[in-house]
């Protein structure tokens, strides 16, 4: 699959996003041309190539218009859903504005819809977000990972005043996601990078293994001496589907449902796991009044958790679901083949330290394998076990 992995050795900005993008090869015209969609006031994309501590980074200015209004976000996310990009950009880019208002909400104690937006700003963080999402479309990733988040240290002047580094929207984003500070002053992740990379990514850590095909590096706007102010994109084939090392946030939703038939609940399930779901469970479970019910569970990425509350608020009878975050860690999973007597059949097999310690062919590909072949689950799976050897 393709993987992009955000380095962020220097922190990350929205501007920096992009302009990683565009040094990992995206076409800046091609992306002009989709941001032209949003129907925005006229805006020029400046692409230039400069110096970071002797590294030739990119550097992609956004020149807009002269704007003093500020939008709040109903606003932006209708520019966004009736513009003519595709539903992939436009389902991402509402998500992250969505976690980054809510993280500025968390901060000023007000609801989402009122908040507006001081220094990610209206007007350049909709074309640093929805210019991400449209390049990370066009150049087909797929999945996303990042290594821990250099904040930064020392203080930043904002709307509101000078706040220490990280600044709370920062820390509100950045909730359950490993960072770190150095000596490096200065605001080295802003609120529209860290919305954009923690929406995105299911893993924090090293980087995966891949098959290296670009590298970028986006240009910040400060100079450091003999230190990059530059975020690097590495954007390859991933060799495994699920990646170990680092720690995933997830999100765990659940209600209890004693009114609701069987049937209903198995049709939720079977929709949960095609809207991506990674895990849907029930549970058995006594309710009040002694009446017999079922926990309903779903484990999905942070992203998706407004998506799973619209599941179960349409399919089922709840008016609550509880949401908590939670960790997972899992080996190293490469996803092969084998070809047998009876076809090629699919294995999974887990890693721990770079050694195998478990293999599994694909029950489905054993079931079909065996009605084409009119023998045996277990024959199949004694072919793979004998050619794996």
């Amino acid at each position: 699959m393709k993987t992009l992995y955000f380095d962020c050795f220097a922190g990350a900005s929205g501007n920096m996003v992009l302009s990683a993008l565009i040094a990992a090869g995206l076409d800046a015209d091609a992306l002009k041309k989709e941001l032209t969609k949003l129907g925005l006031p006229e805006f020029e994309l400046t692409v230039e190539t400069v110096d970071r501590s002797g590294i030739s980074s990119t550097h992609v200015r956004v020149v807009i218009p002269d704007e003093k209004n500020h939008r709040h976000l109903p606003e932006v996310e209708r520019i966004i859903s009736e513009s003519e990009l595709s539903d992939g950009v436009k389902e991402s880019s509402i998500a992250i504005f969505r976690r980054l208002a809510a993280a500025e909400a968390s901060v000023h104690g007000i609801e989402p819809a009122k908040v507006h937006f001081h220094e990610v700003g209206a007007f350049d963080a909709i074309i640093d977000i929805v210019g991400s999402c449209i390049g990370f479309e066009m150049m087909g990733i797929g999945q996303f990972a990042a290594s821990k988040i250099h904040v930064g240290s020392g203080f930043v002047d904002m709307a509101h005043g000078k706040f220490p580094v990280p600044p709370p929207a920062v820390v509100e984003l950045l909730k359950e996601i490993p960072f770190y500070s150095t000596e490096i002053t200065g605001e080295m992740i802003t609120p529209t990078g860290a919305a954009i990379i923690t929406a995105l990514c299911d893993s924090y850590g090293s980087i995966p293994e891949m098959t290296l095909e670009r590298t970028g590096y986006g240009a910040g706007t400060r100079t450091y001496d003999k230190f990059p102010n530059v975020l690097r994109v590495m954007i390859g084939e991933a060799a495994v589907a699920s990646k170990g090392s680092g720690t995933e946030q997830l999100a765990v939703l659940e209600t209890n449902i004693d009114d609701l038939s069987p049937q209903i609940l198995g049709h939720f399930m079977d929709l949960a796991f095609a809207e991506g779901a990674l895990d849907c469970w029930f549970t058995p479970i006594q309710m009040k009044k002694n009446r017999p019910a079922t926990m309903v569970s779903v484990l999905c990425r942070t992203a998706d958790e407004q998506k799973f509350l619209d599941l179960f608020y349409r399919e089922t009878s709840t008016i609550g679901v509880r949401i908590r975050r939670v960790e997972r860690h899992s080996l190293d999973r490469l996803v092969g083949s084998v070809t047998t007597e009876f076809g090629d059949i699919g294995v999974k097999t887990a890693y721990l330290g770079g050694k195998a310690v478990n293999s599994n062919p694909e029950f489905e590909d054993l079931k079909a394998a065996a009605a084409a072949s009119g023998v045996s689950i277990k024959a199949v799976a004694d072919a793979v076990a004998k050619v794996s050897k």
